[in-house]
This record gives structure tokens, C-alpha cells and sequence, in this order.
């Protein structure tokens, strides 16, 4: 019996169809079984953690499990919250996968008057108001870390309250911050000295300053004696250094080997400390300015500090109470938005933060060390001696005489990071000195103590016989945030900010930009006609005696010819606005059929390419 005869097209013909059916079916299988196997093409990697948070989580030390809540059903009409909720649900798979395990995930609805509502209200989320048919908006991760051994306590648990889409930047940060705190046993160490009474007065009654109540409530602070100190233990993960003044050498030697070791510390001097309660003059006739710093480091790690001398800001003044009248002192400043770096994670969050007889900061020419700022002046700010602004206690409005801005950006607070060199440099040699530190040491400088004080930014309230604090100002979570960034190790320091998933159509924005600036000149001259015809028309009315009929028709002219300009004009700006929307649609009709119709296209015909050369190459060797 004769085969029957299959030609050459057929064939092209059915692996044509099979290569197609297999494009399908590879599509559907990987968008099934392989969604964790991805290839970060973004610009920013915004999909790829960063070296330090796979050094976090490649150290855990116990599992964790972390409990997404999201109100599914509530979001329905908020899409770019929605979109935002992908973006973080991937950071988190991301990051399961790379804990091999160590790391469990759940996602929950939480449902109103459901169990899951009442959960994570407990684990510490804050819902907020506005989704569909007013119901509250859950977003926010709660993560518990069970103990690893007897007797270790119970169950810790951790939580981001609500995921803010203005945040995105640090979601990776946050998380791993989360994650970091979950794994250690116990709370951090920081220590404090200081010369100021931070920690009240028991013997008279005076109750610690708010801003220790509020980092005892998360640390575990240690108080250090400038007289005895000798070395800063290792187990002292951050060190504040409140208004150091005239500190014993062996003090300052302490502090320099605790930079140059890796410790975290922050000094706050002053200009003008106005909690000191020193004499200006004590009975030994010695003069206390009551001003601080620490002159002897600070040359060693190239930074440029005058404890003599005051920044004044009218832009910024607070408004004060002095003698029954109010007025604005321009040496209490209030910092807002423009003056806080809102790329650092310490500051990113804040909305205002108050100061008082601030100095400021810089680098001195020669050193190699970088100053990033976190609180600055406005560039109308003046710099004026200390002594000027002592005498103006009873009339701070005098300071404004002979005001000249000095255009700069005063630096207030900031990160110093660098190779720091030791400030004792006639020790080397001896046993346990370190000469300098690693290439990316860090000290936070902040040249105010005042803003540590209740005054600037808390006040106490009495609430059915219970004192209770109001506060109006950030200045207590900038210390907490500051304590809080540097208590991490040094992979969850390395973290940095990152950019927006949400990119913006910069190609959109263009044409919308030369569209508005069509409109922009057909307005114009639409008013600058306007203006002539009016005043055409004021020169056309009738004078006594003239010829009322005859002029009544001019302007009748005038009047047509203007409005027939006008609409003409309006046909125009419609023109405008129609040709901006075809070049968008355009635009966008492109972008559709490279992601529909192209790229399959091109993934088909290489697969055919393929195909062919292997059937090509089998027929060669026959």
C-alpha cells in the first residue's frame, strides 16, 4: 500500500502551530509554577535586596513568622493602594525565599468585626478611614519570632502600623529593621553622658526629661560618669554625648577609641545651653559661657565647629511670650519640611523639629570626610556672636537690626562618615590603640542641647488628675529615630534609601508641558486682543455732537471682528488640546503593540530559528 505524501509546507505548516502551542504553554506553566524565578531588569534594582539585608537574613539566629494584613475587599476602589500592596507583598516573598525557610509569610483580610480585625489591632496596626463604603483600611505587617530554647520568655512580637505609598523609599529599610529586631533577645544598650540634668533630680522632685522616658521605654540606657570614664564598653551599641564641657582626657580618649573601634556616637553641643544651670560667673570668679564642644575630636575628624557663635533665621522664628506681648525670637527657630533632609530615614517622617540658640557645622578645607546634612537653616539665616544674643534676653526683636541674610544653608545636624583619625596620635604604638578607623566610620553632630528640653517641644497636660504629655513638636522622634537607626547592626546602617517603584511617563509629561505651553501663548494673545479691542472700543464712543449712528456701527464691527478672532482662537486651543491627546493615544498605541504583539512576535520567530537550524543541521548529517 503507498504512504501518502506529506509535502514540505505542511510540515512548515504543524511546526508552526506546535511552536505556537508550546510558546502558550511554556507562558501559562512559568506564569504558574516558576513566579519566584525573576530577572530584576528595573533601572534601580528595586527588586533586588541590597547586601545588607541578605547579610540580616542570612543571620537569623530563630525562625520568624511575619502576618501581612491587608484589607482586600475595603481597597477595591483604591488602585494605586493596591498597587503599592503588590510592591511589598514582593519585597516580602523576596525575602522568604532568601531565609530558606526561616522566614513564613501570611497574608490576611481582615474583614470588619472579624477575628482577623481584632488580630491585628492587637499586633499594633493603625487602620485608617476612607475605604469603600467607609469601611477602615488595614496595611501593615506584624512579625513574631518564637524562642529558640527553655527559658528564653515568651513569644516577641513586632510591627509596622500602616505601610505609607509616601514611605516607599525605605520599605526595604523598615522591613528589615523588623526583621533585625525580631532576632535579638534583648533590648539595645545605648549609654549616656551628659552635663545637663537629662535624668532630673530626685532630691528636689524633678522628674527625667520626656526625651529619656521616651528612649528608656525602648532601650536600655546606661548613664556614664565623665569623672571615671575610661573606656566605652563594647556592649554599648550607641553612645549620646549631651553638652560635653571640659571633659577629662581620659574621657575624650575614650571617646576616640569608641568611634575608631566602630561605636555609634552622637554629640550634641551648644552655643548656648540654656538648661545649664552652671553660674555664668561661680565664686571663685570663673567665667562659664555656657557653651560646649568638643574641639579636640573634632579637629581630628576635620570638622569645623564655633561654640561662640549663633544662628538666627527670621524665616523660621518662633513666636514667643515675653513681658504680656508675643513676638518672634529669630535664635528659636521652628524646622519644617525644607529644612529636614527628607532622604534619610531618620528625618524622612518628620514634619517639624524646634530648636533654640543653635550653632552649626562644617568641614574644615583639608579633610576628606563627608558632612550630610539632616536638619539645616533656611538660606536666610545669620550667624552672629553668642554674646549678642545673651544680651538680647529681654528684647530678642533687637536682633533683627542690621539683619543680613547670609544665603547659605546653615548645617544644624548631620552624619559625619569617613576614614576618622584619632585625635592621640602620640599614643601609637602603645598596646590597644587604634590610629584610625574603617573607611566608612560614622558620628552623628548635632549643635543644639535645647532641643532635647520639654519646653521645645512637649508639654504636660493634666487628663483626670493624670499628667499626660502633648506634643508639638518631632524633636523626641528625631532622637528615637536617630538611636534607633544607629542601635542596628551595621548591615541594617547600609541600607539606604531607594527609589519609587511609581515612575513617572516622562515622555507623557513632555508633551503635556510643550501642549500647556501652546496654551500659555494662545492665552496671551487672546488677552492682548482683548485689551486692544477694549481700548478700540473706548476710543470709539460717541462724543457730543459726533454721529451717534455711525459710530454705533464701527463698534458693531469691531465687536464681530473681535469675536469671530476670539472663537477662532478657541477652535485653536481646541486644535491644540487634540493634538496633544492623538500624540498620547499614539504614544500609548505604540507601547500596547511592542508589549503585545512584538515581543511574542520576536520570542516565536527565534524559537522558529531555532527549530529550523536543528532540522537543517539533521538533515546535513544524514
Amino acid at each position: 500500500m503507498r504512504r501518502p505524501h506529506i509535502g514540505r509546507r505542511t510540515l512548515l505548516v504543524a511546526a508552526l502551530v506546535a511552536l505556537t502551542l508550546a510558546f502558550i504553554g511554556v507562558t501559562l506553566a512559568s506564569s504558574r509554577w516558576l513566579r519566584a524565578a525573576r530577572i530584576d531588569l528595573t533601572a534601580d534594582h528595586l527588586y533586588t535586596l541590597t547586601p545588607g539585608t541578605q547579610h540580616i537574613i542570612d543571620g537569623l539566629h530563630r525562625p520568624l513568622k511575619l502576618t501581612l494584613y491587608f484589607s482586600d475587599h475595603a481597597t477595591r476602589d483604591l488602585p494605586q493602594l493596591r498597587s503599592y500592596e503588590q510592591r511589598v507583598r514582593e519585597m516580602l516573598q523576596e525575602m522568604v525565599a532568601r531565609s530558606r525557610g526561616r522566614i513564613r509569610l501570611q497574608v490576611i483580610d481582615p474583614v470588619p468585626y472579624s477575628d482577623d480585625e481584632a488580630s491585628a489591632e492587637g499586633g499594633g496596626l493603625t487602620p485608617v478611614n476612607g475605604g469603600s463604603n467607609g469601611e477602615r483600611v488595614f496595611f501593615g505587617l506584624v512579625g513574631s519570632a518564637l524562642p529558640v530554647g527553655e527559658g528564653e520568655g515568651e513569644e516577641r512580637s513586632l510591627s509596622v502600623p500602616f505601610f505609607d505609598p509616601t514611605r516607599e523609599t525605605f520599605l526595604e529599610y523598615d522591613i528589615a529593621k523588623l526583621l533585625y529586631e525580631l532576632d535579638q533577645p534583648s533590648k539595645p544598650h545605648i549609654g549616656l553622658l551628659s552635663s545637663l540634668p537629662l535624668a532630673g533630680n530626685p532630691a528636689i522632685g524633678a522628674p527625667p526629661w520626656a526625651v529619656v522616658r521616651q528612649l528608656e521605654q525602648l532601650f536600655d540606657v546606661k548613664t556614664l560618669d565623665a569623672g571615671s570614664l575610661t573606656r566605652v564598653g563594647n556592649d554599648i551599641q550607641v553612645l549620646l554625648v549631651v553638652h560635653p564641657k571640659r571633659l577629662p582626657e581620659a574621657a575624650v580618649y575614650a571617646l576616640d577609641q569608641y568611634v575608631l573601634r566602630g561605636g555609634h556616637l552622637v554629640v550634641f553641643v551648644d552655643p548656648d545651653a540654656e538648661l545649664d544651670t552652671t553660674p555664668y560667673v561661680d565664686s571663685n570668679g570663673v567665667t562659664d559661657d555656657h557653651d560646649s564642644s568638643l574641639p579636640r575630636l573634632f579637629a581630628a575628624w576635620g570638622v569645623a565647629f564655633d561654640p561662640k557663635s549663633v544662628v538666627l533665621d527670621r524665616s523660621r522664628a518662633l513666636q514667643i511670650e515675653l513681658a504680656g506681648s508675643s513676638l518672634n525670637h529669630p535664635a528659636m527657630l521652628g524646622l519644617g519640611p525644607q529644612e529636614l533632609n527628607h532622604t534619610d530615614v531618620v528625618t524622612a517622617s518628620l514634619q517639624r523639629v524646634n530648636v533654640s540658640t543653635t550653632g552649626s557645622f562644617d568641614l574644615a578645607p583639608d579633610t576628606q570626610n563627608r558632612l550630610l546634612p539632616l536638619i539645616q537653616s533656611s538660606a536666610e539665616a545669620e550667624k552672629v556672636p553668642a554674646e549678642r544674643v545673651l544680651e538680647a534676653a529681654s528684647d530678642p526683636t533687637s536682633l533683627l537690626q542690621g539683619y543680613r541674610p547670609d544665603n547659605q544653608h546653615y548645617v544644624i545636624a548631620a552624619r559625619l562618615r569617613g576614614t576618622l583619625r584619632s585625635a592621640f596620635p602620640q599614643r601609637t604604638g602603645t598596646p590597644g590603640h587604634l590610629a584610625q578607623s574603617g573607611p566608612d566610620a560614622e558620628v552623628v553632630l548635632v549643635a543644639d542641647t535645647d532641643l532635647l528640653s520639654d519646653r521645645l517641644w512637649v508639654e504636660t497636660q493634666t487628663f483626670l488628675g493624670q499628667p499626660m504629655l502633648s506634643v508639638f513638636a518631632n524633636n523626641g522622634d528625631f532622637v528615637t529615630n536617630l538611636v534607633d537607626n544607629l542601635s542596628g547592626s551595621s548591615a541594617l546602617l547600609s541600607i539606604r534609601g531607594r527609589s519609587a517603584s511609581q515612575r513617572p511617563f516622562t515622555r507623557v509629561r513632555a508633551l503635556q508641558a510643550a501642549a500647556d505651553q501652546k496654551f500659555l501663548l494662545k492665552k496671551q494673545e487672546l488677552e492682548r486682543e482683548l485689551a486692544e479691542t477694549r481700548q478700540r472700543l473706548d476710543e470709539l464712543q460717541p462724543a457730543k455732537g459726533g454721529r451717534p449712528n455711525a459710530t454705533s456701527a464701527q463698534q458693531k464691527s469691531e465687536i464681530e471682528q473681535f469675536q469671530q478672532r476670539r472663537l477662532a482662537i478657541n477652535k485653536e486651543l481646541r486644535d491644540v488640546q487634540h493634538q496633544l491627546n492623538a500624540e498620547i493615544d499614539a504614544l500609548g498605541l505604540r507601547l500596547k503593540v511592542a508589549n503585545i504583539v512584538l515581543v511574542p512576535a520576536l520570542v516565536t520567530l527565534v524559537g522558529l530559528l531555532y527549530g529550523w537550524r536543528r532540522v537543517r543541521h539533521s538533515r546535513s548529517r544524514r
